[in-house]
């Protein structure tokens, strides 16, 4: 069944035929029983006149119109001609400028929504979301955009989209809330932001939720409303141009580590599962360092405490979150180990 959306859509050019349909009927009936009555024509002469005359194409009249119907000749083009072209106009617009052609390319559009799981829905894809998406995709996360302004609805046809507003609930369940894995809001202001994470959290309790906040005093609204993490641009950005002028050489490794298009060396964070070989070795035992060159900066318990610089004695268990350092195919190498798919030998 077609989103609220989409039937809106369609709701919307069956009205404009049945109007455009009404007036252009209207007119041709008035004309020719206008002629029937004041000319004495039959229905296809009359209605052959009112054609030829809303049409000024010229034609020779039917027979020559005596005084009155000269009168009604002239009202009729006054009143007709406009609405003969408009009409002629919304049609043309309707069938040549693609409107059908829009709403089959909503419901092919549907039908990819459809197909996915396990994914992040976008909302916003102004500046911010779109660099959002790119990196996202560059790691081969799957996505939905939600955006409302038409002029910002991606053109590249690989991306997904829904075109609404994501404070409306219908909007974020055509996007597939119920089945997607996070959420990332990078809506203009903080009340959209903060309606979006209250509607997304009701949708689907373990949703990964990361919001903006443009004001300060937003975050801890946000995070109350259901959002796991909030991050505030100028806050960050300010940081960063600051660390920028303290430590230049800092700010262009973490730059260089973190983007996706730098594949020589990435930043990762990976779990390490029950079944994998690592759990109860130590970082030295494990051999991850020797053997695949990977440092290992931090890592994070289920408790949730972080270990930062950890010793080559320090253990591994299971639930970790190992922050690594190193090349992407070594870095692809210890996640399948941590997933217990691999086995790495020591």
């Amino acid at each position: 069944m077609l989103p609220v959306i989409y039937v809106a859509l369609i709701n919307l050019i069956h009205r404009k035929f049945i109007f455009v349909s009404i007036l252009l009927l209207s007119i041709l009936l008035f004309g020719t029983f206008g002629y029937m009555i004041l000319e004495d024509m039959s229905f296809i002469d009359a209605l052959y006149m009112t054609v030829i005359t809303l049409a000024t194409v010229g034609f020779k009249e039917v027979k020559d119109l005596d005084e009155r119907g000269k009168i009604f000749t002239i009202i009729l083009i006054l009143t007709g001609f406009g609405v003969f072209t408009y009409t002629l106009t919304v049609g043309a617009k309707i069938l040549i400028e693609g409107e059908i052609k829009e709403v089959f390319k909503k419901r092919k559009m549907k039908k990819r929504v459809d197909g996915i799981s396990n994914h992040y829905v976008i909302c916003g894809y102004g500046r911010m979301g779109s660099i959002i998406v790119s990196e996202l995709r560059a790691n081969n996360i799957p996505l939905v955009i939600i955006e409302k302004n038409k002029g910002n609805l991606p053109e590249n046809e690989d991306l997904v989209y829904v075109e609404g507003d994501a404070t409306h609930d219908e909007v974020l369940i055509s996007a597939g809330m119920q089945k997607a894995k996070g959420l990332i809001t990078v809506l203009p202001s903080d009340a959209e932001n903060l309606y979006v994470v209250l509607s997304a959290r009701e949708l689907n309790r373990n949703l990964f939720i990361v919001a903006r906040a443009v004001d300060k005093e937003a975050e801890h609204k946000l995070k109350r409303a259901g959002a796991d993490k909030v991050v505030s641009p100028y806050f960050i950005g300010g940081l960063r141009i600051a660390h920028t002028v303290l430590r230049p050489t800092v700010v262009d490794f973490l730059e260089f580590a973190t983007r996706a298009e730098h594949v020589e060396i990435q930043i990762e964070e990976i779990e390490v599962l029950k079944n994998s070989s690592l759990v109860g070795k130590t970082i030295e035992q494990s051999g991850i360092g020797r053997d695949l060159g990977i440092i290992i900066i931090g890592i994070k318990r289920t408790d949730g405490r972080m270990k930062f610089n950890p010793t080559s004695q320090t253990l591994i268990k299971e639930g970790d979150i190992l922050i690594v350092l190193g090349q992407e195919d070594s870095l692809s190498s210890l996640e399948k180990i941590a997933k217990g798919v691999l086995t790495l030998k020591v």
